[in-house]
């Protein structure tokens, strides 16, 4: 266990304006997203598609590092370097999703937990080997009556603490994301409540298995409303309810805290993560999109090769929002001057 290199990866990390390009979407995640732009999802379009994110000009300025899926920490650029050697060529991190997708929790309707800790020590090893130095591990919790429960809160956080180990064996630095579903129609003063519960439990989790919490990133969503209830809380309520959670649950050893876009609108992800850093966080705070960063480019590409720079500049201008509201200098102005340019 090199603590000395997972020192350095986690702070780089999260690097002032710097944040995380999740990029690790399934074969069957990329198809939905693909199929509504009418691209096929097949290989070679998955990685140009990769290779397009990849290279966009300047990106090394806003995205410290970007998390891939194991194809595609295998695939290469038409040139034939290798995603991870280029992107570590060019300052950026490699990471590796882990967890192996959700399944029903048994016994318990309507909750999920998630697979993949079998043999996850073997990979480890050879996702080293492939350049990868952190990695995620997703879980889901779902809000509704009478969930969720504290069986699905302890599987979840049993299996996040279980892997973190492995990584931190490894020398590699664990992301560990416990998501709070916006689903639902849910108020923002519950999704609080839940948020509470299911970072007290990680935590003691994570203590219980001697992770080192110096070398753990935390992804977390956000207090938002479900996505089905009329009232949406405002941007700063919003704000206030996620930092008040953290502060109470997240250690202060932890390098820093980085947020999914869960769902949320491009525009309401970044003032959300800037509304949170105008406020003084204890940590850094800063962004692990997927969906937030990337539609508006995938919008633009449609799978073709032609429309590549204009897919990179919408590209590189979310990214740039978004290292904007991870140092809470980020302005609604600027999305409308982009807009007009």
């Amino acid at each position: 266990m090199d603590t000395k290199l997972m020192t350095e990866t986690a702070r780089a990390m999260v690097a002032r304006g710097k944040g995380l390009l999740a990029a690790d979407e399934s074969a069957g995640t990329c198809k939905k997203r693909f199929d509504s732009v009418s691209v096929e999802c097949n290989e070679e379009n998955r990685r140009a598609y990769r290779e397009m994110l990849f290279t966009t000009p300047k990106i090394s300025d806003y995205v410290s590092g970007v998390i891939l899926f194991d194809e595609t920490l295998r695939q290469s650029t038409k040139d034939g370097t290798n995603f991870g050697a280029y992107l570590q060529k060019n300052g950026i991190i490699p990471g590796i999703k882990v967890d192996g997708g959700v399944i029903d929790m048994p016994l318990h309707p309507g909750e999920k937990v998630s697979e993949g800790l079998d043999k996850l020590q073997s990979r480890m090893a050879e996702y080293f080997k492939l350049g990868a130095r952190f990695a995620k591990w997703r879980a889901v919790i779902t809000i509704g009556d009478g969930i969720p429960t504290r069986a699905c809160l302890d599987a979840n956080a049993h299996a996040l603490a279980r892997y973190s180990a492995i990584c931190q064996e490894a020398s590699i630095v664990p992301i560990v994301e416990p998501e709070v579903l916006l689903d639902g129609n849910h108020s923002a003063e519950r999704s609080e409540a839940v948020h509470l519960a299911t970072l007290e439990t990680l935590f003691h989790e994570l203590a219980t298995q001697d992770v080192s919490l110096e070398h753990v990133i935390l992804k977390a969503s956000m207090c938002v409303s479900g996505k089905d209830n009329p009232k949406q809380a405002p941007v700063q309520e919003v704000a206030e309810r996620t930092l008040r959670v953290l502060k109470r649950t997240v250690p202060a050893a932890l390098p820093g805290v980085v947020f999914l876009s869960g769902g949320q609108t491009d525009e309401n992800a970044t003032a959300h993560l800037d509304a949170m850093n105008r406020m003084s966080p204890p940590w850094p705070m800063t962004f692990s999109y997927s969906r937030a960063l990337q539609a508006v480019a995938l919008k633009a590409w449609r799978g073709q090769a032609g429309n590549v720079p204009a897919a990179q500049k919408a590209f590189q201008h979310r990214a740039r929002m978004n290292s904007l509201a991870a140092k809470g200098e980020w302005k609604p102005e600027l999305e409308k001057q982009a807009l007009a340019a």
